[in-house]
């Protein structure tokens, strides 16, 4: 009888051992157990698909390993650029400060993440941010600087935007067998000089009016003509250059005369 009571307690105490041990486990947080999925390298689009849905399913719980990912260079590029926009989607435009954080940080990669996120979140507040990487070493953050200010018509920082026109980064310089030919406009200006226009800054009409009358800048003809239409509400006749250009030569005048 005694033997048959202890050998019900032993199996009841290791019973009841096994599963506070159990109960004691360390279960890895949302943070852990997402971070080991963003450090995942060559993800497929599918993956990356399943990995953001399951990123937005735990909302904010995970924010800190978002902000890991974002901070740390040892995650791959394409997954951190995934990080920055759900940071954004997750938090809203309570995100934006720290975001701004992001147009300093020296991965050109992490800088265009941000301000695409900034874009969507459609922060205009941050118009100087924005107007600040207009002079980045990289062509596409300054393209996505000045996309950020067309689209939000952030109007307070359109003499910026001109100034792009006398950035020689915003030029390049090909050559023939080795010998270096006139310097170029990149696409990028083209870009500038239409949104000059859809900011409508008026302080770039005179030399506007100007430019569109010389042969050297037909490379951004078109771009002039519908800036100065934005400018000045009027548009100028279908038809060639030529009636064009007569149209805002009289343009011009008329300015003057005013």
């Amino acid at each position: 009888m005694k033997l048959r009571f202890f050998s019900v307690l032993f199996f009841t105490c290791m019973n009841i051992n096994s599963n506070t041990f159990a109960s004691i486990q360390p279960v890895k947080s949302i943070k852990s157990q997402l971070l080991v999925k963003y450090a995942v390298p060559n993800y497929t689009k599918s993956d990356l698909e399943i990995l953001k849905k399951e990123t937005l399913a735990h909302g904010g719980e995970s924010v800190e390993a978002l902000i890991e990912v974002m901070k740390n260079g040892q995650y791959p590029d394409k997954n951190r650029w995934v990080a920055t926009f759900l940071l954004g989607q997750i938090m809203g435009e309570k995100s934006a400060p720290f975001l701004v954080k992001f147009f300093q940080h020296p991965h050109w990669v992490m800088r265009m993440a941000s301000l695409k996120t900034m874009l969507a979140l459609k922060q205009d507040q941050y118009g100087s941010h924005y107007a600040k990487l207009l002079q980045d070493e990289s062509m596409i953050v300054r393209t996505q600087a000045l996309e950020n200010i067309q689209k939000l018509k952030i109007k307070s920082v359109a003499p910026q935007v001109w100034a792009m026109l006398y950035d020689k980064k915003n030029y390049y310089q090909p050559s023939q067998k080795g010998k270096g030919l006139a310097r170029k406009r990149s696409k990028l200006l083209s870009r500038a000089i239409e949104t000059i226009g859809d900011l409508k800054f008026k302080d770039a009409m005179p030399p506007l009016l100007k430019m569109i009358q010389k042969d050297k800048y037909d490379d951004v003809f078109h771009e002039m003509d519908y800036a100065l239409s934005e400018m000045t509400g009027v548009k100028s006749p279908e038809g060639t250059k030529a009636s064009k250009r007569l149209f805002w030569q009289r343009k011009g005048l008329d300015q003057t005369i005013i």
